[in-house]
């Protein structure tokens, strides 16, 4: 008869590493918030204006209407 040797902790709990579905830590929820609020989100914005501008300064750079300008 074999004998599996028992973990120290149960499968299911939130700090065993071997078991995808455990619930996350609560250093793990604020590591993953500062993340998002710190670097994602300016990066997201930074890129949706710059990505506009382009799309703006394409537009009339290939259709020649500029704002202001009569000629």
């Amino acid at each position: 008869m074999k004998s599996t040797p028992t973990p120290s902790e149960p499968a299911g709990s939130a700090v065993h590493p071997d078991d995808p579905d455990a619930p996350s830590t609560r250093q793990e929820e604020t590591r993953s918030f500062l993340f998002l609020t710190v670097v994602t989100a300016p990066v997201l914005a930074v890129v949706t204006v710059a990505g506009w501008g382009f799309v703006v300064w394409m537009y009339q750079m290939l259709s020649g209407k500029l704002p202001g300008y009569t000629p």
